[in-house]
This record gives C-alpha cells, structure tokens and sequence, in this order.
C-alpha cells in the first residue's frame, strides 16, 4: 500500500512539473510571438522568464500541499 501512495505521488509530481513547464513556455511563446518587437526584445524574453521560473520554482512543500488539494494523495513520510 505504502509503495503504490509513493508512486502515485510520484506520478502527480512529474505531472505538476511538466505543467510548469508548459505554462512557462506558453509564456515565452507569447512574449516573443506578440510582445517583443525586434531581435534583441526576442532574446530577451526568450531567456528571461524561463530564468525566472527556474528562480521562482515552487518549493516541494507547496507543491505537495496543492497535490494533496487536487487530488487527495498526501506525500509519503521520509525514512531515514
């Protein structure tokens, strides 16, 4: 039972990244698409918000809190 909580958080977690990922990415996609205006604003928006996602990256404890509200599946207690 303790094996499959794990990987099911597990696999919640993996997903939770791989959304992060993409909104950053939609974002940089607009910015440069709809935003920037010439070749050094393209740069600029292409390296800066993936940048700041990785500065400003949630911190496992938020991310197993919104885990364990949308799906119900609490992170598995740490053995040391």
């Amino acid at each position: 039972m303790k094996n499959m909580q794990n990987d099911r958080y597990q696999s919640h977690l993996r997903m939770a990244w791989v959304i992060y990922a993409l909104i950053t990415l939609a974002l940089i996609v607009v910015l440069v698409l709809f935003v920037a205006q010439d070749t050094e604003e393209r740069f600029f928006f292409t390296i800066m918000p993936a940048a700041a996602a990785y500065v400003f990256r949630p911190t496992e404890r938020y991310l197993s809190r919104l885990i364990f509200r949308f799906t119900g599946v609490s992170r598995p207690a740490e053995n040391e």
